[in-house]
């Protein structure tokens, strides 16, 4: 096999899924579009996320040298923005003899389920903490399917006349 023979491979062709999928096409967008600005993340500040229980996760963000007031959060369409802006220092840069802490803001966008609600935030020694809980509404949860006979094809087909 020749190297143009080999088929280019994108992890986010939901191709065959999407044969046997019903009703997931606003999800299979949104990963297309996480997909689309995922090279242009930053690596700054770093980030872990935690899962500490089946329906409830942290977002922790290194953040050491800002304060409260200098991170802003915001949820917007399931798009949680943390911003950090710093206010300018009385060091000049030419007093610093060597400068390895960083000081430069910031912007990291995380997309979150609908079903996933921001329950609090807490900056603790330099990591910002943000609690998240997974709820699922009654309707998403697993229900018993009744199966009937002949009347209920019936009354189904009556409904819609």
């Amino acid at each position: 096999m020749t190297i143009n023979r080999v088929p280019h491979f994108d992890p986010f062709d939901f191709g065959s899924f999407a044969k046997t999928a019903v009703g997931f096409e606003p999800i299979l967008d949104k990963v297309k579009q996480i997909s689309e600005y995922m090279p242009k993340i930053s690596a700054y500040p770093p980030y872990n996320i935690v899962k500490v229980a089946d329906n409830k996760y942290i977002i922790e963000i290194a953040v050491a040298g800002f304060s409260k007031q200098q991170i802003e959060l915001e949820l917007q369409d399931s798009v949680l923005t943390v911003k950090g802006s710093i206010e300018s220092k009385d060091v000049k840069e030419e007093d610093y003899i060597f400068k390895g802490i960083a000081d430069r803001a910031f912007t990291r966008k995380f997309t979150l389920a609908d079903t996933i609600e921001v329950k609090n935030a807490d900056l603790i020694n330099g990591m910002l903490k943000i609690w998240l809980e997974r709820f699922v509404p009654e309707e998403k949860k697993p229900k018993k399917i009744v199966i009937n006979g002949e009347e209920s094809e019936k009354q189904f087909l009556a409904e819609d006349k």
